[in-house]
């Protein structure tokens, strides 16, 4: 219930668990290409961190009574959104100066899939607690949450589980490791960036791609029905996925109108290239058939 009461991604996982925890609150995400205030990718979010800091902490919650801030780096099912360096910095300031922990969520983001360890690493901030999951293993059915000695000193029993941490998950997750440090993390620093520099020019190429973002082989390119508008066009975005999974290349969605690029770190150029250009050829027939 707690961890259902957190999520806000779509309704239908909500539906039916009624009532949730009470003392959850949600602020909006920084999202530069759709910020209503005009903001960049840079500066985009300073007026959430003022609706937090001088309206609910002085109108709704007494910050002394918040235990903790919640966030993804980067955020995964909302449309690969990355948050500013500056927002996350921010946040950790706000948290630091009331004495509430900041918790990153990197379930999506972390395990080298930005080109480094975590994702919270390219805002240079210090998260008190760090939550993972589904790469720490390589499908393997684990998650982890890393803390600094001061929350995680409990007492022997406070904290256990039957299935937690079994061997198999355990030993999966030890190769991962192995591999990630061993040239995963790099490679996808690397092929991030060769990924990016062949997207770059997709905004001016199609018009029904408005924006590409994110950080590594954590990729987002949102589609759109007019570009002026950035009308959503969740429909567009289903035929790419469609007429890719037909052409040999498997995408998933994020977010109401969003490519989710999201390949396995191990990816060369060569792979990369067939991706790219399969995707350009759907987008490229479904911008025609409009």
């Amino acid at each position: 219930m707690g961890a259902l009461s957190l999520t806000a991604s779509k309704a239908v996982q909500r539906k039916g668990f009624g009532a949730l925890l009470a003392g959850v609150e949600h602020i909006p995400y920084p999202y530069a290409y759709r910020c209503a205030l005009g903001h960049t990718a840079e500066t985009c979010g300073a007026e959430i961190l003022e609706l937090l800091e001088r309206e609910m902490f002085k109108r709704l919650f007494d910050p002394e009574e918040v235990a903790a801030i919640i966030i993804e780096p980067i955020q995964g099912e909302g449309g690969y959104v990355p948050a500013p360096r500056f927002f996350l910095q921010e946040l950790q300031r706000i948290c630091r100066k009331n004495g509430i922990l900041l918790i990153v969520d990197e379930v999506q983001s972390g395990m080298g899939r930005t080109g480094k360890w975590w994702a919270h690493e390219h805002a240079g901030i210090e998260p008190d607690i760090v939550c993972s999951a589904k790469g720490i293993a390589s499908g393997m059915p684990l998650g982890v949450v890393i803390a600094r000695e001061s929350v995680m000193n409990w007492k022997p029993g406070a904290h256990a589980s039957t299935f937690g941490g079994n061997p198999v998950c355990i030993a999966a997750a030890v190769a991962t490791l192995d591999l990630l440090e061993g040239g995963f993390i790099e490679n996808a620093r690397r092929m991030g960036e060769y990924v990016f520099a062949r997207l770059a020019n997709w905004t001016n190429q199609f018009k029904i791609v408005g924006d590409v973002r994110g950080r590594g082989l954590m990729i987002g390119a949102e589609i759109v029905r007019d570009q002026r508008t950035k009308e959503k066009a969740p429909d567009l975005r289903n035929k790419i996925l469609e007429r890719a999974f037909h052409k040999g290349v498997l995408v998933l969605g994020a977010g109401d109108t969003t490519l989710r690029l999201s390949p396995p770190l191990l990816i060369d150029e060569e792979q990369a290239d067939f991706a790219i250009r399969t995707l350009e050829e759907c987008i490229g027939e479904v911008e025609k058939s409009l």
